[in-house]
């Protein structure tokens, strides 16, 4: 008899991570905490007390699915240096999932179209753009660097607003047919990266451990600015 496949779950792109624990593509356990920097320790503890509530071990574990931005750069690097180490020590497969296609999941029943809009700072946002098809989400424009006005201009009406950079930059819109989503719909979970993984997952779409990198869609600023400093 085999063994159901069981599967790790991390979203560590926005103000509060998560974790999930996954079993035949069923959300088991899910837990959230702060993320940060500070908090790289907190991220094995909470896993590993999930783990220890369920019997499981982490050499359990066949295939991690890993919410890999746009989002917190601190946070992206946490959950992507764990998933690469769990691949390496446990041979679990890894499943890099698109943050944009995450949150797109909290978009409410009736929109159609859904912009999602994340604080990148300096008036620009980190963004996608996607439209409800027969059978889910079309992505329409991939995660990019871009300004919420502009997108605004590319998109059909009505449009659902979907982030946790709304906030900052959703000043002086007033049009019935831009509609903002509830605060509480702003946050990428860890279940939801588990049911975009699973189903990539079973279309073979996994990463490479060795060329996993953070979906940054730029440089992080200090980065920018050494590069300015030192061009070569």
């Amino acid at each position: 008899m085999n063994r159901m496949l069981r599967a790790l779950a991390l979203e560590t792109s926005g103000r509060i991570g998560s974790v999930a624990l996954v079993e035949e593509g069923r959300v088991i356990s899910e837990e959230q905490f702060p993320h940060g920097l500070q908090h790289a320790a907190k991220i094995q503890s909470t896993i590993q007390s999930l783990c220890a509530a369920a019997s499981w071990k982490p050499a359990d574990f066949g295939e991690l699915y890993v919410s890999i931005g746009p989002g917190s750069f601190t946070g992206l690097r946490i959950s992507v240096t764990l998933a690469k180490t769990l691949a390496f020590v446990t041979g679990a497969k890894i499943v890099a999932v698109p943050t944009v296609r995450v949150l797109a999941h909290n978009a409410p029943a009736e929109a159609r179209h859904v912009i999602i809009v994340l604080d990148a700072k300096r008036g620009q946002i980190f963004t996608a753009r996607f439209e409800r098809g027969d059978g889910g989400w079309i992505e329409r424009e991939p995660a990019h660097l871009d300004t919420l006005t502009a997108m605004l201009t590319r998109s059909p009406r009505p449009v659902h607003l979907l982030g946790e950079g709304l906030p900052y930059h959703d000043k002086g819109i007033d049009d019935p047919l831009i509609l903002r989503t509830p605060p509480e719909s702003w946050r990428a979970r860890a279940a939801v990266v588990a049911e975009c993984g699973w189903a990539m997952a079973r279309a073979g779409r996994f990463a490479d451990p060795l060329r996993l990198t953070p979906l940054y869609v730029r440089l992080p600023e200090a980065e920018e600015k050494f590069g300015l400093v030192n061009p070569h």
